[in-house]
């Protein structure tokens, strides 16, 4: 009995399957964690939502930035971008099946002292704090108005978190955190345009895993291809997982018992 670890899929399917035989995965003895973005940018989106579905609870699953993308072009009046790959799922006759099942996935996934998310988490939060927030927004998503928090969820403020947000201020904040970080400051406070290696830090901002924490949590996330699975001065326990498949890179899974990486090589052009 194995727990794996896998970083942002993107509609890499043919790169999910292979990576999953090289495990010899097994769903009725092994667990699958999923850093979000399982969709966009690359071919199988579609593919890729209905092979995680179909595990069932041998798949654990964290929203990524990119998924809750879908869910606005689908369900908040959104429009799709010039790169986006979400045509599949958006014309599918199963789409709101696996719309469904998407939108019902958290934001942070808490077990055996090792919290997953998908940007990350800042460093004054517990995990217990991480999976509160993450319930807050879940219950956004499966509310009967969650048409009207899609519609009104993407915005870069407030850019930092503070007990009294109320609202729809509150819930952005939390998914911009746990979908969008990188580099915050001292005061936590995020910064939305930076998007490339740790030499595009912003003057006063730091990568958000290089803050010490009150805790011994194992952290893992995604999101930040540009670091190519390293996190260089870290301070914590953390597992960067995203090592740019969509973009030519590897697929990776990290062995959550042992703590070996097994990655397969992308299908996909370099860029």
């Amino acid at each position: 009995m194995s727990t794996y670890a896998i970083g942002d899929l993107h509609g890499c399917h043919a790169e999910f399957v292979s990576l999953l035989e090289k495990l010899s995965f097994n769903a009725a003895n092994d667990t699958l964690w999923l850093v979000g973005d399982l969709v966009n940018r690359g071919p199988g989106s579609l593919a890729c939502l209905q092979e995680v579905q179909a595990l069932g609870s041998a798949a654990r699953c964290v929203l990524g930035n990119h998924d809750f993308h879908l869910l606005v072009v689908a369900r908040g009046g959104g429009k799709l971008k010039k790169n986006d790959t979400l045509s599949d799922i958006l014309a599918a006759p199963q789409r709101e099946q696996v719309l469904d099942w998407l939108q019902s996935q958290p934001l942070a996934v808490y077990e055996n002292n090792a919290l997953m998310t998908h940007a990350g988490v800042l460093p004054t939060w517990c995990a217990e704090q991480a999976v509160s927030f993450s319930q807050e927004v879940q219950t956004a998503l499966l509310s009967e108005r969650s048409g009207d928090f899609l519609t009104q969820l993407f915005g870069n403020q407030p850019d930092q978190f503070h007990d009294d947000l109320e609202g729809i201020d509150r819930l952005r904040c939390f998914v911009n955190i746990f979908t969008r970080m990188r580099f915050i400051d001292a005061n936590g406070r995020l910064d939305f345009a930076a998007k490339e290696g740790l030499e595009s830090a912003p003057d006063g901002f730091t990568p958000w895993f290089q803050y010490p924490r009150a805790d011994a949590l194992q952290l893992l996330f995604g999101h930040w291809a540009a670091l190519e699975g390293q996190t260089p001065n870290a301070k914590i326990k953390v597992e960067a997982l995203d090592t740019g498949c969509v973009w030519g890179g590897s697929l990776t899974a990290l062995n959550m018992e042992s703590g070996e990486r097994i990655s397969v090589p992308s299908r996909q052009p370099r860029h």
